[in-house]
């Protein structure tokens, strides 16, 4: 297949490209840079090489601002609206103008849609939106794909989970501090974690890709959260070291500010049976075993 994808450089882009490779299909990087064979794009602007898109099969959307990138000031919210927002609507409508439509857009979006929820309630893709600006984020993020869909285009949004890689996000942030024993839970502690392994996030978004009968939104999370407490002293455990040392939430409110309730206090426990029951397998299913293999066996 011919696959266009946003954000190639990013984490999840890198993984999904050498993937693609591997099975024999073509990339198409969209990127500010100029890259051979790719798409020139610059969200910031309204601005994309629209005639780079005509032809290809699939496309991938992965671009956006950090979220994590610092405490969320007015202006970094700014950024991160525009960049996910805007940037999927000029995708969108781009793909919908070409004269061979693509198959299928895979345009990423977050469980931070459903907004922190205190209950022990299982999350799955019919519950409404939550009200705190991630959330809002989310459910704009994912109307930007309207055009798209108006033009007959198959549009999965995968709702990911806090994605596992040793190779960045928030894995690679935690590790060095466990491995000196500094490690600990965040907050309480009792906050459910929906995460999934990097592995399990590029079988899933090849797996959108290919299902035509899957559309709309789709939980990547893994079939087994956690709570943190757990989260914490299982990663430990894996490294072979004490996690005794937590963080109180309001250490982590006066450090990361509002950024700090709705992504590392909040509780999110996400159902993945939608995307279980449209075929997909976990290879990682239990949050041991997929530590055990991102963390010792590279």
């Amino acid at each position: 297949m011919h696959i266009a994808i946003t954000g190639a450089t990013g984490m999840v882009g890198r993984a999904l490209s050498s993937s693609l490779h591997a099975g024999g299909h073509q990339v198409v990087p969209v990127s500010r840079r100029r890259i051979p064979g790719g798409v020139l794009w610059d969200p910031e602007h309204g601005e994309i090489d629209a005639g780079g898109l005509e032809g290809v099969d699939a496309a991938v959307h992965l671009a956006g601002e950090n979220l994590a990138a610092g405490r969320w000031s007015d202006s970094v919210k700014r950024r991160i609206w525009e960049s996910r927002v805007r940037g999927t609507g000029i995708l969108s409508a781009a793909l919908a103008s070409r004269s061979r439509l693509p198959r299928v857009l895979v345009s990423a979006s977050a469980i931070g849609y459903y907004g922190h929820r205190h209950a022990d309630e299982w999350l799955d893709e019919t519950m409404p939106a939550g009200d705190d600006f991630l959330a809002r984020l989310c459910a704009a993020w994912e109307a930007a794909a309207d055009p798209a869909r108006a033009a007959g285009i198959r549009v999965v949004h995968p709702r990911i989970g806090l994605i596992l890689s040793p190779d960045g996000g928030a894995l690679a942030r935690m590790v060095p501090p466990f491995r000196l024993g500094l490690g600990g839970r965040l907050g309480t502690g009792s906050q459910w974690m929906s995460w999934i392994a990097i592995d399990d996030v590029v079988a899933g978004l090849l797996h959108a890709i290919t299902s035509t009968a899957l559309a709309g939104p789709v939980n990547f999370a893994a079939p087994e959260p956690v709570r943190n407490v757990a989260f914490t002293r299982t990663l430990a455990a894996v490294l072979r070291r004490p996690a005794i040392l937590p963080l109180p939430a309001p250490v982590l409110r006066m450090v990361f500010g509002e950024m700090a309730d709705v992504t590392l206090l909040a509780s999110l426990r996400v159902s993945s049976e939608r995307l279980v029951a449209s075929g997909f397998r976990f290879r990682f299913p239990a949050l041991g075993g997929a530590l055990g293999h991102l963390l010792l066996s590279a």
